[in-house]
């Protein structure tokens, strides 16, 4: 995962809140734990290879590829953005994005998706 974020350019993350982690099954966690490269594969999938803040999200549906190769939809309504991937949807948190960093921005959202 820091190889892939250490790359040249700008991301954009959505970030799991410890909330987000806490909605997994029982079990589920400490097995990704256990298996790095299916939870690298999940984070990856939550990194977009570009900065995007939220006033750069058009209304309807983008589709864009993540850092990890599979695609979601960024669905933006009137109050709220909304991710969804093959795997699950979430929710942008209110009040908890846009968080520049030095290589992009951070999103925290509500579920891992």
């Amino acid at each position: 995962l820091t190889e892939a974020l250490s790359r040249p350019g700008a991301f954009t993350v959505f970030a799991p809140t410890n909330a987000a982690f806490a909605k997994l099954p029982a079990g589920v966690l400490s097995n990704l734990l256990a298996r790095p490269d299916d939870l690298r594969t999940i984070l990856l999938r939550h990194v977009l290879p570009e900065r995007i803040t939220t006033v750069l999200i058009p209304k309807g549906i983008t589709r864009i590829e993540t850092v990890g190769g599979g695609i979601i939809s960024v669905i933006r309504y009137v109050e709220a953005i909304r991710i969804k991937s093959a795997f699950g949807s979430a929710n942008l948190i209110t009040g908890a994005s846009d968080f520049v960093a030095s290589n992009g921005v951070l999103h925290a959202v509500d579920t891992i998706f």
